[in-house]
């Protein structure tokens, strides 16, 4: 469906405060600070929030995202001709978190809810298969997608309803963090409505994340969808990013134990002109030292349909200079395209998908400290098959 026409950004509004101290027009400046000055706190969490961000953003490692929905995860497997059933979803899972020695490059893995109360064949937890590799369980805790009244076709994220019992039974499960997904689209605008709405939804997801001891990946990601240039990105980027982070501080919400996981500012995937490594690397962290504090311990970014070459390269590029934060990757398609398509859902292919999925880790863990060389990825026509879809849902 079309989008409509639509109304820029209010720039005022979405200016980044680097404070908690708010003073409120028309009333005496030392009244407003002891109303608005509410302190920075987690409860009881605090410290161990802080500690599962920082094992999380250690040197050379990044998350796995294997948190598809039951149906997004049944288009994967059909496109290896296997039936969405719990039993080839678990067998799949199983191979990606059995995969020895992944604990080297990989620090988390995100669940699916299915997935954290699942075991392996031989009856361990998925759980324990991630501690055993010092990688840190987490969990998707949004509801998905729904259609927002009053915007240019946009969308907003469902699924704070009942998350605080939720959290509470997942911290209780293993998970140590969470994953909230919302979107914003270019070609529809953006519009004033989504991106607050984007952003008041991440916020209060990762207030009540922190209230039961679960670090919250923040994720707004700008749509790659549309043939707008770079620059336009940037400029979305810019006005979303500062939205999220003065909600967050509306929120109280502890920054240095939150990590934050956004789309990198690329040109729309329709753009005629594609951008180099360099440039997106240069225009994304142009943005990000704008908008996120150094407080964050860690930004994962999303590949969003890069292909897996293009992820790694892009990843770095950001990567050659020092920055406030560690700079990582929390991929799913970016991590998975050539396992799956290596294994074929066949029992004998297992090994040899994982050494795939160990290849594809161990590039991303280099490009996280900067030292990746792209030799061989002209060998992978795989790694370099672009993995966009239009209007994607997970």
């Amino acid at each position: 469906m079309a989008c409509a026409s639509f109304t820029k950004l209010n720039a005022t509004s979405s200016q980044w405060i680097g404070q908690q101290s708010f003073t409120k027009r028309g009333s005496s400046s030392k009244a407003a600070t002891r109303r608005f000055a509410t302190p920075i706190r987690a409860g009881s969490y605090s410290d161990e929030l802080v500690k599962t961000a920082n094992t999380i953003a250690t040197p050379g490692r990044g998350i796995l995202a294997i948190d598809e929905s039951n149906a997004t995860c049944g288009k994967r497997l059909a496109s290896i001709n296997l039936d969405n059933t719990e039993v080839n979803r678990q067998a799949y899972r199983q191979l990606l978190l059995t995969t020895p020695g992944l604990g080297e490059y990989i620090s988390g893995a995100i669940f699916f809810e299915e997935t954290l109360y699942q075991s392996t064949t031989d009856g361990k937890k998925f759980v324990d298969c991630c501690r055993e590799e010092n990688i840190m369980p987490g969990i998707k805790v949004d509801k998905g997608l729904v259609p927002l009244p009053g915007s240019n076709n946009e969308s907003w994220c469902q699924g704070l309803d009942g998350l605080a019992s939720r959290s509470a039974e997942y911290y209780k499960q293993g998970a140590r963090f969470a994953k909230w997904r919302t979107v914003v689209s270019i070609p529809c605008g953006p519009s004033a409505l989504a991106v607050k709405e984007a952003a008041w939804g991440l916020a209060r997801y990762a207030s009540i994340s922190q209230d039961n001891g679960l670090v919250p990946i923040v994720e707004p990601e700008i749509l790659l969808d549309g043939d707008h240039s770079i620059e336009r990105t940037r400029e979305v980027a810019e006005q979303v990013w500062a939205e999220v982070f003065y909600y967050l501080a509306q929120n109280n919400v502890l920054f240095e134990g939150i990590l934050l996981k956004p789309s990198m500012v690329t040109p729309g995937a329709e753009h005629k002109e594609k951008a180099s490594p360099e440039t997106i690397a240069n225009y994304t962290l142009t943005v990000l030292k704008r908008r996120v504090p150094p407080a964050v311990p860690g930004i994962m970014f999303l590949s969003g349909g890069q292909s897996e070459a293009e992820a790694t390269l892009n990843l770095n590029a950001m990567n050659q200079s020092p920055n406030p934060w560690h700079v990582s990757f929390s991929y799913a398609r970016a991590l998975q395209n050539t396992v799956l398509k290596t294994w074929q859902g066949r029992p004998e292919n297992v090994k040899a998908a994982q050494t795939a999925l160990l290849i594809r880790a161990k590039a991303n863990s280099l490009a996280q400290l900067g030292r990746y060389s792209a030799e061989g990825e002209s060998e992978s026509e795989e790694a370099k098959r672009g993995m966009f879809v239009k209007g994607y849902t997970y």
